[in-house]
């Protein structure tokens, strides 16, 4: 059966930890190549810049002994009009999956909705589920569980914390957001907040006793002209040394980068030890290779 991910709401919680257990096995048997997916062709379809994203889908693929292809989509005749639908239906004749990088997310529903090969949401302005399955395995390699962890996003209720909200009402962990008024998560995600999320603007609420301390840019790609309105909001929700002094002395430190150093995060703070943001980077790969072999090959045979 066909599978996509457009968002984490597709997958179960038995998924998420059968991805995250096939990228903690793929990173530690260490093997550079496979021929898994020998034959197969991966369409990387973007329409918002990506260094990370990108290269972790091409290594991966490359990994498992198949291609990428990656075509911008001003390059394509969606730049002229031609209907999604058409668009789905010819690259599904093509390619073997695709993978969108794109601002709406309709526009990945609905190349799912038309596409019979697997449709991967490589961001979108309102989700980044790749991300925070790659994250949440970085929180289970450094601390070997979800439950019982305190995870806190401190910053922009962006696509990043909606996607992080999805996963906590999927698998149930705490989570704690602090966003300032007026940039807090999609309101259909928190309203009504499930007992385990928990939302407010003060980031000291956030980063008390936490485990995990999480954040992202404050300026995301498109928000370019309110660069200067932002700033001046975001005052105090920067994960520097008297934030992090709050949280349990373990803490680890994530961004998924990029990042912009002495806004949302400081520069002792990301290359401190309490920082993983490195490793969390390393691990797109190996989850992007653990959800290729799961949507190309293991769903087609039921194996999760």
């Amino acid at each position: 059966m066909k599978r996509d991910i457009t968002s984490l709401k597709e997958l179960s919680s038995e998924e998420i930890w059968y991805l995250i257990n096939k990228a903690l096995s793929i990173k530690n048997a260490n093997a550079r190549y496979s021929d898994q997916l020998k034959g197969y062709t991966l369409g990387l379809l973007f329409d918002k810049v990506s260094t990370r994203t990108r290269l972790s889908f091409e290594v991966a693929m490359f990994r498992l002994g198949g291609n990428t292809i990656f075509v911008k989509s001003q390059d394509t005749q969606l730049s002229r009009e031609e209907s999604i639908k058409d668009t789905a239906l010819v690259l599904s004749r093509y390619l073997d999956a695709i993978a969108i990088r794109t601002y709406e997310q309709g526009v990945v529903e609905d190349m799912a909705k038309w596409a019979s090969i697997p449709v991967i949401n490589a961001l979108t302005d309102k989700f980044h589920p790749c991300q925070i399955l790659s994250d949440l395995l970085t929180v289970v390699e450094k601390k070997s569980v979800l439950r019982g962890l305190k995870i806190a996003w401190v910053g922009d209720g962006n696509n990043v914390a909606n996607s992080w909200i999805q996963a906590a009402k999927i698998l149930g962990f705490e989570l704690y957001l602090a966003c300032p008024e007026g940039f807090w998560p999609a309101r259909e995600l928190i309203d009504p907040l499930p007992h385990n999320i928990h939302m407010s603007s003060d980031p000291e609420f956030a980063a008390k006793d936490a485990d995990v301390l999480n954040t992202d840019v404050w300026v995301s790609m498109g928000q370019e002209g309110k660069r200067q309105e932002k700033i001046k909001a975001f005052r105090g929700f920067s994960i520097d040394k008297r934030l992090v002094s709050m949280a349990k002395k373990d803490v680890i430190v994530m961004h998924c980068l990029p990042a912009h150093r002495g806004e949302e995060i400081s520069d002792e703070v990301m290359d401190g030890p309490n920082s993983v943001v490195f490793d969390q980077a390393e691990n797109k790969l190996y989850m992007h290779q653990a959800i290729l072999l799961w949507l190309l090959l293991d769903t087609k045979g039921g194996v999760y």
